[in-house]
């Protein structure tokens, strides 16, 4: 079963380290926070939005 994210979520949810906004990355299928350098993994459509589940990323983004 393939579930999709819902974009529209984008204009509620914000980076837990730094209260920004995020930004989806269809092609990894994460939300990406430039202001922490990390990227949010999405699972089954969910967002998970743990700083110990996220992963780093490079800065020029």
């Amino acid at each position: 079963m393939t579930y999709e994210f819902d974009k529209d979520l984008l204009r509620i949810l914000v980076c837990p380290k730094t209260h920004t906004t995020l930004t989806f990355d269809e092609i990894n299928s994460e939300l990406i926070s430039k202001a922490a350098g990390l990227a949010y993994p999405i699972k089954n459509g969910i967002p998970i939005l743990l700083i110990s589940e996220s992963r780093k990323i490079n800065q020029d983004l």
